[in-house]
């Protein structure tokens, strides 16, 4: 059976131009993306459920933030602060600091979705790094709802199977803090993220970003730098805006010479004209 593909969808253009027509995108392709970042990602629960119950934290207590909280970065991030002795509210407010980028996330998504009043509180539970990364790219609306669906549903289902499972098999282990497993899920997605970084402006600006976590790491809490660092994007922004002023202003710098000499050759024109008594252009002009 031939592969489904959604039709071409109207894309809004610049103000002023028309509507820009995206390529549709097979949507085996897309599902096909989306398992791949699931399955990778989810996976890495086993980690979350190990080191959450190496901390102290009861089999309930872990599978219910990932129930519930579902955003490993927030998770680990809870769990770690309570393993190195931390006071639970200080450990809460860094994994809702963390947390807070998903909001960001949703005002993108929520435009892109257009999902349903009812569904919207549903989909609001999936709005995390991966569904985002999966979702954004996508050409068709169409080709969005299946990435992000396909992505949020796979990573829910195996992120808490494999929580599960870590939770039950960390006596096994023994020492989990040895085991460094908390890096586990960071590390998966950093290495789906980077093979979309593909012009040198995005580049820039994740290594600035990376700069800016790791250098008010030491110095703010836990979740702050992450925040802070999302102001790399407007910094490599502004330069980049400067860089193109400068040859853009010297550009409009040569104009009026331009204009000038395009009215001199007008003047003279209109001299040859008086001379042998032929109607001036401008005149017409101004006659009209």
């Amino acid at each position: 059976m031939a592969e489904q593909t959604a039709p071409p969808q109207s894309v809004a253009g610049p103000p002023g131009g028309s509507a820009i027509t995206a390529e549709a995108k097979p949507d085996g392709a897309v599902v096909r993306d989306a398992l791949g970042v699931g399955i990778a990602v989810g996976l890495s629960g086993f980690a979350f459920g190990v080191t959450s119950a190496g901390s102290g934290l009861s089999l309930l207590q872990t599978c219910a933030l990932s129930l519930l909280v579902f955003t490993s970065a927030s998770q680990f991030a809870l769990v770690g602060a309570l393993a190195a002795g931390g006071n639970p509210y200080t450990a809460a407010a860094g994994a809702f600091f963390l947390g807070v980028r998903n909001s960001f996330y949703g005002l993108r998504l929520s435009q892109l979705l257009a999902l349903p009043r009812a569904l919207r509180p549903l989909a609001a539970q999936w709005v995390i790094d991966e569904t985002t990364a999966v979702t954004l790219p996508q050409p068709t609306r169409r080709a969005a709802r299946i990435g992000f669906t396909v992505t949020g549903l796979t990573l829910y289902v195996l992120w808490n199977l494999t929580t599960l499972v870590g939770a039950l098999g960390a006596e096994a282990l023994g020492d989990t803090a040895a085991w460094g497993l908390d890096a586990a899920g960071p590390a998966v997605f950093l290495a789906l993220l980077a093979p979309m970084l593909k012009s040198t402006t995005e580049r820039v600006t994740a290594a600035l970003a990376v700069v800016l976590a790791l250098g008010l790491l030491p110095v703010l809490p836990a979740g702050v730098p992450v925040l802070l660092a999302a102001l790399a994007a407007p910094a490599v922004l502004f330069l980049m805006g400067r860089d193109k002023a400068g040859p853009m202003g010297r550009g409009k710098a040569g104009t009026p010479d331009e204009s000038a000499g395009a009215d001199g050759q007008g003047q003279e024109a209109e001299k040859a004209a008086t001379k042998t008594g032929a109607p001036s252009t401008t005149t017409q002009e101004d006659g009209r």
